[in-house]
């Protein structure tokens, strides 16, 4: 299953319209992506709830995975839209 670890670049971690995006851009994926907090805890990546509850912060790293036709570039991807300031966009 690959995976992916990255440092999330939004300068409120993923709240609110970060995770709003975020959480959007993994469902049009059409892959099952898992988003893995530092502390362990997982998430579908594709709920904006899941994601909230994480409770992730400005430069803390979380990690991606996901399995199935497509997964390396969903990874690639939302890798590249956490590595992103969200508040910005």
């Amino acid at each position: 299953m690959p995976e992916r670890t990255v440092t999330v670049a939004s300068s409120v971690g993923l709240h609110a319209r970060p995770a709003s995006l975020f959480a959007q851009a993994a469902s049009k994926t059409g892959v099952a992506v898992t988003l893995t907090s530092a502390k362990g805890k997982s998430v579908n990546a594709a709920s904006i709830l899941g994601v909230l509850s994480l409770g992730i912060g400005h430069a803390e790293e979380v990690t991606l995975s996901a399995d199935g036709d497509g997964a390396d570039a969903a990874l690639d991807t939302l890798s590249e839209l956490l590595a992103t300031d969200l508040d910005k966009v």
